[in-house]
């Protein structure tokens, strides 16, 4: 009988060049190579992903979930008012409103998103009881405000100071927003508990000064953030629109899953969007992944990026590697 999922198998596996099992067995099934894991390990986007890093840690280290370590890590990053891409003092849209995306991902291969979503400080929060409460996976702008609300969030202000004067500086250039000018530092992390379970978080208020209604990729399941309890994980971050076009985080786990290194998964995704899309100079995307071996790995377009990994007590900040 014809067989879709062998099928399709068989085409990304001649895609990248590899053979898969023999016609006698049932299906294809990814096993990691876990030698080398020895504990908690904890990968995240960028500088401010040190201090997410510790409070995850904390969690892990201290018998919780691996879901309720990759939350409480994000959320860090979301309080932080000197973070201006993330939660409270991230920069608002081209009318002043700070809007947020977020999403969450455990082991069991559960999902929960918000997007838009305005006047709530943990973003990150509502998307867990999205995914444990209703039977959707994301509630977007105002009905997300509604559930949040609903749920017991408190609604504030969002609009720091700082971030109010950089939009009114902005606003004196332009009324027309940027292409892609602004901050794009989403934090992403991707946690693997002592068990090997793992989950995955990501957060952002996006492209500053963006058109009203704006979601990049942070909040989309496959795009911002995937994980794979089979394989491991996935989170991107930069120019949201790049990755959407390609499924990057999705892309980068099923690499994995083909037996490449998690570094070697992040290259080829990031090779994928510049096959397929016209770049500009400044256009910048990064792949942070990590396998159930963990091993971990960051990649950017450009040489920007950074990313920092926890393990074995120590919390360290890396130079990714670049295409450009």
């Amino acid at each position: 009988m014809y067989n879709r999922r062998k099928f399709l198998l068989s085409s990304l596996a001649a895609s990248i060049g590899i053979s898969l099992p023999a016609s006698g067995h049932k299906e294809y099934r990814y096993r990691s190579d876990r030698s080398g894991f020895d504990g908690p390990v904890i990968i995240s986007t960028w500088e401010h992903g040190l201090a997410a890093n510790l409070a995850a840690w904390k969690k892990l280290t201290a018998g919780k979930s691996v879901l309720d370590a990759v939350e409480a890590g994000v959320m860090v990053s979301e309080a932080d008012p000197a973070v201006s891409s993330v939660g409270y003092g991230g920069f608002p849209d081209s009318q002043g409103e700070v809007t947020l995306d977020a999403c969450i991902m455990g082991p069991e291969g559960d999902a929960g998103s918000v997007a838009c979503l305005k006047h709530i400080l943990h973003p990150i929060s509502v998307a867990r009881l999205v995914m444990e409460k209703t039977p959707h996976v994301m509630l977007v702008g105002e009905g997300a405000l509604k559930f949040a609300v609903e749920e017991g969030f408190q609604k504030t202000d969002l609009l720091t100071p700082d971030a109010k004067k950089a939009w009114e500086k902005w606003k004196q250039k332009s009324m027309v927003p940027d292409d892609f000018n602004g901050g794009h530092d989403t934090i992403g992390m991707i946690a693997l508990g002592a068990g090997a379970d793992v989950a995955g978080a990501c957060t952002t208020s996006g492209l500053s000064y963006k058109l009203p209604g704006r979601v990049g990729d942070s909040p989309i399941i496959g795009a911002g953030l995937f994980v794979d309890n089979e394989v491991g994980g996935a989170a991107a971050t930069g120019h949201g629109e790049l990755v959407m076009k390609t499924l990057g985080s999705f892309l980068v786990v099923e690499l994995m899953r083909t037996g490449l290194s998690p570094e070697a998964a992040c290259r080829s995704a990031l090779n994928r969007i510049a096959e397929k899309i016209p770049l500009k100079p400044d256009y910048q995307v990064g792949f942070i992944a990590i396998n159930k071996g963990g091993e971990t790995a960051g990649y950017g377009l450009q040489k920007s990026f950074e990313y920092a990994v926890m393990k074995e007590g120590k919390n360290q900040l890396f130079k990714a590697g670049s295409l450009f």
